[in-house]
C-alpha cells in the first residue's frame, strides 16, 4: 500500500460535508469541518456499525444518524453517548496547489 492515497479534490467537499470512500480496502468518511479543515474516520460507529458517512457535521463533529453518537473529528473521540469508544482517524494531505486531498490508512493517528 502506498501512503498516501489520492480520494478527492477540495473542491469536491464543501464545508459540512461528508464523503464515503474505500482506500486500500479501509472504508472512511471524508468530512469537511465548518472551518474547512478535512479529515478521515474510520466509516462505522463505534455503538452500532453504522456508517458514520451518512451523519452530519456539526462545528468540528460528526453526529451518527441512527443514535446521535458525537464524534471528534480530529481524535476520533465520542463525544455524546451512547458512543464509548473512539474511531480511527488517518492522517490526510491537500496539495495546495491542485486541491487534491489524499489520505495515508497504513497507521491509524493514535489517540
Amino acid at each position: 500500500m502506498a501512503p498516501f492515497v489520492p480520494v478527492s479534490r477540495l473542491d469536491e467537499l464543501a464545508p459540512g460535508e461528508v464523503l464515503a470512500l474505500e482506500v486500500d480496502g479501509v472504508e472512511i468518511a471524508l468530512a469537511r469541518d465548518e472551518d474547512g479543515d478535512v479529515h478521515a474516520l474510520e466509516d462505522r460507529c463505534s455503538h452500532d456499525d453504522i456508517a458514520l458517512s451518512d451523519g452530519d457535521v456539526e462545528g468540528c463533529t460528526l453526529e451518527c444518524w441512527k443514535h446521535g453518537s458525537q464524534f471528534d473529528l480530529a481524535t476520533g473521540r465520542p463525544l455524546q453517548l451512547p458512543a464509548t469508544q473512539p474511531v480511527a482517524v488517518y492522517a490526510v494531505d491537500i496539495d495546495r496547489s491542485s486541491g487534491v486531498i489524499s489520505v495515508d490508512v497504513t497507521t491509524p493517528i493514535p489517540q
